[in-house]
């Protein structure tokens, strides 16, 4: 089974969870990029802002193309109780091309539940999620059997 991890990560912990489901298996990787600057505090300002109108941004050009794998996993920061625009703009951006999705979120502590619903709604029901918070990912203090079977 070809798969896709595509991610999008403004501290690095979402990368490190990528990397980690990446290799796990054997997938292509490919970071969102998003045109608008999220980085230091006014980025992090921003990103909450943003989050909170469910803005579309723009982004980056992407390597791969979602319609050629048969599950892509696509995954983010929780900003604001939802997950993080770069995320929802890829799924809007990529709307009918997943065969499947997985999708994976991490959070400081919660908002989960709210950033996959808005996922859903831009994409299609996934085959399984994952939330982690930061701690669990920064210990690597997770299972990830159960999420890429």
């Amino acid at each position: 089974m070809k798969s896709l991890v595509t991610y999008y990560s403004r501290t690095n912990i979402t990368k490190k969870l990528a990397e980690n489901i990446a290799n796990e298996i054997n997938a292509d990787i490919d970071e969102i990029t998003p045109k608008v600057n999220y980085q230091g505090k006014m980025g992090y300002a921003r990103g909450g802002k943003h989050a909170i109108q469910e803005k579309i941004v723009d982004l980056e050009g992407l390597k791969f193309d979602p319609s050629d794998y048969d599950v892509v996993y696509v995954g983010g920061p929780i900003w604001a109780g939802k997950a993080a625009n770069p995320v929802i703009s890829y799924l809007k951006q990529n709307e009918g091309k997943f065969n499947n999705v997985k999708f994976f979120l991490t959070a400081g502590a919660s908002g989960f539940e709210g950033g996959f619903s808005q996922m859903e709604k831009y994409s299609k029901k996934p085959l399984k999620t994952l939330a982690l918070t930061t701690k669990e990912v920064k210990k690597d203090d997770y299972d990830l059997s159960s999420f890429i079977e």
